[in-house]
């Protein structure tokens, strides 16, 4: 079953947030920034731009900025609340390349 619909809830739930918080909207509004969710079976691509996800497509962009690596099941552990994303990196459920500031910066949004 594809992921594609979950995915879409986060980023309703981001834009949500974003239209709550103005503090979290203006730190986030700066940033331009393309995120990979590379699912093995699937992968899609999030691009973040004036504090909104613009482009989310069914396709990974070579050029992004963050690509997270793992499978369907342990995203909806993240997505759900049952699996922590401290605890997905140390027992390798979950691989992030990036540079460190992106990555902390994952963590606000969702």
């Amino acid at each position: 079953m594809s992921m594609q619909n979950e995915i879409q809830e986060v980023i309703d739930r981001f834009h949500r947030k974003m239209e709550k918080d103005e503090n979290l909207r203006k730190e986030v509004e700066p940033l331009t920034k393309t995120f990979n969710l590379d699912l093995g079976t699937e992968g899609y691509c999030l691009k973040l731009k004036d504090a909104k996800i613009y482009y989310f497509e069914p396709v990974l962009d070579e050029n992004a900025d963050v690509t997270v690596t793992t499978t369907p099941d342990n995203l909806r552990g993240l997505i759900d609340g049952t699996l922590r994303p401290m605890r997905a990196y140390v027992l390798k459920k979950i691989t992030v390349k990036g540079k460190i500031d992106d990555l902390m910066f994952l963590k606000k949004l969702f």
